[in-house]
Formats: structure tokens, C-alpha cells, sequence
């Protein structure tokens, strides 16, 4: 007999509070759920294909062990992976979009979070990081062979920049991603059609991608304390004079030879400026 999902909450214990508190939690999460997928509907041209993601979000967010197509097919009612990949790659719909009602919705239900707990004035950070992917084969969009902070050195995947909503002492939420696509793959006509890459796609570093995710943010008027990155984003100029030129504090790590202009046009590097101190 098939297990019901996880997501349903059916426990079982001799607490009654303990019960109660699992199945008030497990209705809550149904009900935002429904309420976050309600505010995706106007972003898709098609009422069939927003089905389809209603029935993809809840098995991606279930207790699955494995997720992959035909775990996912088997926990929405499917008979096979195709209306879930036919939902991915080829349904009529506005991505940025549903990303933004993401990132409004998450950081709403942070910050309500934080003042239901009386941490109002509680921190709020930015973390810009990337995360790897795994993958087989040579025609997902970006892959090669690279380094993979999942996989502990050098493997076949793809790179992915990511922006974190911090609230302190209360959580966090991935609020805006871009996937980084290796120069050699825009350039080359063969891999960019293989991979299915855009025409009109330019080439960006990792932090000129972290410029695109914050500037989303900004817009929905989401506000930060500080953003925080390591080196792969202190080192870009831009990046930092994007945050500069709008007043947005941020703690962005650097490399040791990275140069500094001091007064009087005297150049350092990072290393050597910490060796005066």
C-alpha cells in the first residue's frame, strides 16, 4: 500500500499537544502553499500548465527521499514524467515573474516571523554564494567541468549565483538566482544551439550576475543591512560600486594580492596593507 505523503503530517504519539502542534503546522504549510501558487496564477498564459506546477511544487517540497522525474510523476498522480517536462521545458510562462512573487512572498513571511517573535529590528543580510549541480552528459545549459563545492573539487556540473534573505535568529530563504554560463558556450554556435541558449545571450561573471539578483531585490523594495560575499564577489569592481552608488553597506571578501589605491596614489596589495597595521 502506497505511503501518503509527507507533507500531510500524520503522526503518530501518546502527546496531544505535540499532535495538535504537528497538525496545525502541516495545514499551515498546505495553505501558504496554496496561497504562494494563487499569486504565480497571473504568470501563466494557461490555466493547464499552472495546474501542472501546483501538482510539481507540492512533490518538490514533500518528504521525498529522491526527486527525480518519475518520483515526482508518482507523487502528483502521473502516469509518466512528460507533463512535468513538457511544465519545464516548454510551457508558456513569464519565469522572472514567478521568481519575483517567490522572493515577496518568502521575505514577507520572514519578516512577519521576526516581528510575531519580537525580533523586529533583528539583523536583515544579504549572502550572495553560488552552488554547484552535478550533472551527466554535455547538453544541460553550462555544463563542464569545474570546480564543485558539492562534490569537493573538480566534476562535470553546472555553477548557479545565488542571493540569501537572512533575518536573524529567525531564518533564511533563497530569494534570487541566475545560472553562470561559461564564455565558450556563448561563443561557440554549435554548443549554445545543442545547449538550447538564448541568441541573444552575452556572457556575465559570477558578480556581474550578483548585480542582476540584488538590482531584483531592490525593486521590490526588499531592504538589507549589509550584503556579504566572498572573494569571488569582492573582486568585482562593479558589483561594489553598484552597492556604493546605493548606499548599501556590505562586507565583500578580497584575495590577498588584490591591489588597493591608498592616499597619494600608493598601491598595495591586501596582504601588504595588513602587514602596516
Amino acid at each position: 500500500m502506497a505511503q501518503p505523503p509527507r507533507d500531510h503530517a500524520f503522526v503518530k504519539t501518546a502527546k496531544p499537544k505535540a499532535a495538535a502542534a504537528v497538525s496545525i503546522c502541516g495545514g499551515l504549510g498546505r495553505r501558504k502553499r496554496a496561497e504562494l501558487l494563487g499569486l504565480m496564477r497571473p504568470s501563466f498564459a494557461r490555466v493547464e500548465p499552472w495546474l501542472q506546477a501546483r501538482k510539481y511544487v507540492g512533490a518538490v517540497s514533500s518528504g521525498l527521499p529522491r526527486r527525480n522525474g518519475w518520483s515526482i510523476a508518482q507523487h502528483a498522480g502521473d502516469r509518466t514524467p512528460d507533463r512535468t517536462q513538457r511544465l519545464l521545458n516548454r510551457a508558456c510562462r513569464d519565469t522572472f515573474a514567478v521568481m519575483g512573487v517567490v522572493r515577496r512572498f518568502a521575505v514577507s513571511g520572514l519578516d512577519d516571523a521576526a516581528r510575531r517573535s519580537g525580533r523586529p529590528r533583528g539583523l536583515r543580510i544579504g549572502a550572495l554564494d553560488e552552488s554547484g549541480q552535478e550533472k551527466k552528459g554535455q547538453a544541460t545549459a553550462g555544463v563542464k567541468r569545474q570546480h564543485m563545492g558539492c562534490a569537493g573539487g573538480v566534476e562535470n556540473g553546472i555553477n548557479t549565483v545565488h542571493l540569501s534573505y537572512i533575518r536573524e535568529k529567525t531564518g533564511h530563504v533563497l530569494i534570487g538566482a541566475r545560472q553562470w554560463i561559461p564564455a565558450e558556450h556563448i561563443a561557440g554556435p554549435v554548443k549554445s544551439l545543442v545547449m538550447g541558449l538564448p541568441p541573444d545571450l552575452v556572457f556575465r561573471t559570477k558578480g556581474q550576475l550578483a548585480i542582476t539578483i540584488c538590482a531584483d531585490a531592490f525593486a521590490d523594495g526588499t531592504g538589507f543591512d549589509f550584503i556579504c560575499g566572498d572573494e569571488v564577489y569582492g573582486s568585482c569592481t562593479g558589483l561594489r560600486e553598484f552597492l556604493e552608488d546605493r548606499g548599501q553597506g556590505y562586507v565583500l571578501r578580497v584575495a590577498s594580492n588584490f591591489h588597493l589605491t591608498l592616499a597619494r596614489g600608493v598601491t598595495l596589495t591586501c596582504a601588504q596593507a595588513a602587514g602596516r597595521c
